[in-house]
């Protein structure tokens, strides 16, 4: 299994909300430039995009926030591929601020042709890819992947 190259940004003035700490919605765009950085990774970058009029669509998110933080902090996120099938990508990321784990992700994206909005199967290089950066069968995913919310 080869590691993903890890996401990092900053928190921006903007995307403080009115409690002083950074926003839920702006945890979300975070982790959707670690989705696109994810991509690229693959091979699903903006010039295979332009090329095949193909991209990731994603159809089930769930976010987990543990902590909160604030201005200016250093965001890190680290992503792994849990899962795969021919046209589907199952990913995990965890957002920490320093050594803290903050929030957490787990999402379900599907490959679709936008041209005519079905799904397709990823071609070989990129199902390469992902099956170069999957977890092994012999380990565990994280431990909060297929939680639901419950009282």
């Amino acid at each position: 299994m080869s590691v993903l190259d890890s996401y990092h940004c900053t928190v921006q003035p903007d995307w403080i909300d009115y409690n002083g700490h950074l926003s839920e919605a702006y945890y979300v765009l975070a982790f959707g430039f670690a989705t696109d950085q994810v991509m690229d990774g693959l091979g699903l970058d903006a010039a295979y995009r332009s090329f095949s009029g193909c991209s990731l669509y994603t159809v089930e998110a769930h976010v987990r926030y543990l902590a909160e933080t604030g201005e200016g902090a250093d965001l890190t996120i680290t992503s792994t591929v849990v899962g795969a099938g021919a046209k589907k990508l199952h990913l995990a990321h965890e957002m920490r601020s320093g050594n803290t784990l903050i929030a957490t992700e787990e999402l379900l994206a599907l490959h679709v042709d936008a041209g005519t909005g079905r799904t397709t199967p990823f071609p070989a290089p990129v199902a390469t890819a992902i099956s170069d950066h999957q977890l092994p069968g012999s380990t565990a995913a994280p431990d909060w992947i297929g939680r639901t919310v419950s009282l």
